[in-house]
């Protein structure tokens, strides 16, 4: 590679290390930075399922300006316009796009409508050390979780702060987070404690989905979550190497993957999403890839490998859908979020 690695200072604990690092109205159109014409996935002749759309590493690149508090934290941290450092996760809503960023010790707000790009931290301005797992909630605030505050955290729509959600319950390491549309709810993926934590909006312990083994239901390092619009709950069970499927009261429905160097098969997989159609993509950072699976958990398709064009990856992480099935994938190692857009054809 033409840039040498990060190494990952603020996740602590070697479970956690273990499986979020790997080896080595309709809302407006997204303009992202691109540099490839009509790059789709599978390739001619077959039909198109997913297309390139591009790729962002600053505020330029969406057309909007650093803030105040960006151009401090460039001023502290950077070495130019502010950018992403280590991007861990990513949620988009409309012309909203967040991106958590341990490197950057906070989460990047892109604002599209205001022009505006903000980097948010704490009320009294200190870092988030680790922040590696973000959700949209139904008002439109963003959830955040830091494996190193072992906090939950909530930014509210316009916000310049993330603020601590009162918990009731003391987090381990807290990694992937969901938030349930109908109810409000907030679960959380407890990678130490094997566990994913539902909690009311106010943070109150609501129950306790598994515990640390391989059955249906419980966990090994669980790490990202996503909750589709049928009301499923996925989980990225990391070191049971599968990708489970639970209704929200925690009752598993299915699972599907294992280990192997296979197509389809699991090596260290990260973020999760679901489309409108019910296509899963994972992204897998020992393949350095992002795959798409069916709603049976049969694979259909992957994309990339190794590298830093359109299209590659080095270490992606997490990964988000929107509305329009546009795909976000925080390829951390190359400091960008790359975007695709499902355009259909029979999987």
């Amino acid at each position: 590679m033409s840039r040498p690695g990060d190494v990952l200072t603020l996740i602590c604990g070697l479970g956690l290390a273990l499986v979020l690092t790997g080896c080595a109205d309709s809302p407006v159109e997204t303009e992202v930075a691109t540099e490839v014409a009509d790059l789709v996935w599978p390739p001619a002749p077959a039909p198109a399922r997913l297309r390139y759309r591009g790729a962002f590493t600053r505020g330029a690149d969406l057309g909007v300006e650093p803030g105040l508090l960006a151009r401090i934290a460039d001023v502290l941290f950077g070495d130019g316009e502010p950018a992403l450092i280590r991007p861990m996760a990513v949620v988009a809503d409309g012309d909203v796009v967040h991106v958590a960023d341990p490197g950057s010790r906070g989460v990047h707000r892109f604002d599209r409508t205001r022009g505006r790009h903000d980097l948010l931290r704490l009320e009294d301005g200190r870092p988030l050390p680790s922040p590696v797992g973000l959700a949209s909630a139904p008002d439109g605030a963003v959830m955040v979780t830091d494996s190193v505050l072992r906090a939950l955290l909530r930014i509210a729509p316009g916000a310049q702060a993330a603020v601590r959600v009162p918990v009731s319950v003391e987090l381990g390491q807290p990694t992937g987070v969901a938030v349930d549309p109908r109810t409000g709810n907030v679960l959380v993926a407890d990678t130490a404690a094997h566990a994913v934590l539902v909690l009311a909006p106010d943070g109150r312990l609501i129950r306790v989905i598994g515990h640390r083994g391989e059955a249906p239901g419980n966990f090994n390092f669980p790490t990202y979550l996503w909750i589709d619009s049928a009301g499923h709950l996925y989980v990225t069970d990391s070191l049971n190497f599968r990708v489970q499927v639970l209704d929200l009261d925690g009752r598993p429905l299915a699972w599907f993957g294992r280990a192997g160097d296979a197509s389809g098969d699991i090596g260290r997989h990260k973020g999760v999403a679901v489309d409108r159609q019910g296509h899963v993509y994972l992204a897998d950072g020992l393949f350095q890839a992002l795959q798409v699976f069916d709603r049976q958990g049969r694979f259909l398709l992957s994309v990339g490998q190794l590298g830093d064009g359109a299209g590659e990856f080095w270490l992606p992480t997490g990964v988000f859908v929107d509305g329009d099935d546009r795909v976000y994938v925080a390829d951390s190692y190359n400091r960008r979020v790359q975007v695709f857009e499902y355009v259909g054809g029979a999987r």
